[in-house]
């Protein structure tokens, strides 16, 4: 699919490395560009699962708006993934009826550390690709997008999440992007995308990331589409140009 880029897309697409064959001339070269300051999180203590504690969800998650609900995430232990951790991760805002909602995996330790999602040179990396289609974390954006993870937490040994792990925060999830009401929702890598799609998608947790690509699923009647997360990118940037044809099909969506 092509896309009627003006410069500044254009270069946007420069800085993802993606080369495309424009009919005009030559784009101006790119200019640096860079995510929005995240303050620091202050020092935390690690959170161990007390022995013996409840594993129960709190009650009335379906009905509870974004501040009880980051302060529901933030006191859950319903999970093996809170073992050890400094603090969930949880989107400090959420645009209201955003149209892109971008879902990570688990918090790595950067995330961690700044209390939020998809930061450093990933994070950089995902602004310019959302940039390019006129979306960002930014209020500036045309389209505002919402960006959080199927999974909040980081325990101390790091681990994959286990497929009762992801059932466990999905019932978070479904409330975010119930509060959200993105009109399309970027699943950005296995475990974003097997958290989504396993009450649709028969084996979802074997089959290859680059086969579940490519396609339009459903999630609560939004459409989903599954790319690459952004730290892979940095590591096999020959796959961008992929991510940038997941892209252009989550634009034809909206």
């Amino acid at each position: 699919m092509s896309l009627d880029l003006d410069s500044r897309q254009r270069a946007m697409m420069q800085e993802m490395d993606v080369r495309v064959w424009w009919p005009e001339a030559v784009p101006e070269p790119a200019t640096a560009t860079m995510q929005e300051p995240i303050t620091p999180m202050a020092p935390i203590t690690s959170i161990e699962a007390k022995p013996g504690a409840s594993s129960a969800l709190p009650d009335g998650i379906a009905t509870m708006d974004w501040p009880a609900l980051r302060d529901a995430v933030a006191q859950c232990q319903a999970c093996g993934q809170c073992r050890g951790r400094r603090a969930p991760v949880f989107a400090a805002t959420a645009p209201r009826q955003a149209d892109w909602m971008v879902l990570g995996e688990a918090p790595d330790d950067n995330e961690e550390r700044l209390g939020a999602p998809f930061v450093g040179q990933a994070g950089q990396l995902l602004d310019n690709m959302l940039k390019a289609v006129g979306a960002g974390r930014s209020g500036n954006a045309v389209n505002a997008a919402c960006l959080s993870n199927v999974v909040k937490c980081r325990p101390a040994v790091a681990c994959n999440p286990q497929p009762q792990d992801l059932a466990t925060c999905e019932n978070y999830l479904r409330r975010e992007v119930a509060l959200v009401q993105p009109k399309v929702i970027l699943a950005l890598g296995r475990f974003a995308a097997q958290a989504l799609l396993q009450g649709s998608v028969a084996d979802v947790g074997t089959i290859p990331l680059g086969k579940l690509r490519g396609q339009v699923y459903r999630y609560q009647g939004i459409a989903v589409i599954v790319s690459y997360p952004p730290a892979y990118l940095l590591r096999t940037p020959q796959d961008k140009a992929r991510a940038w044809a997941d892209l252009c099909l989550a634009l034809s969506v909206i």
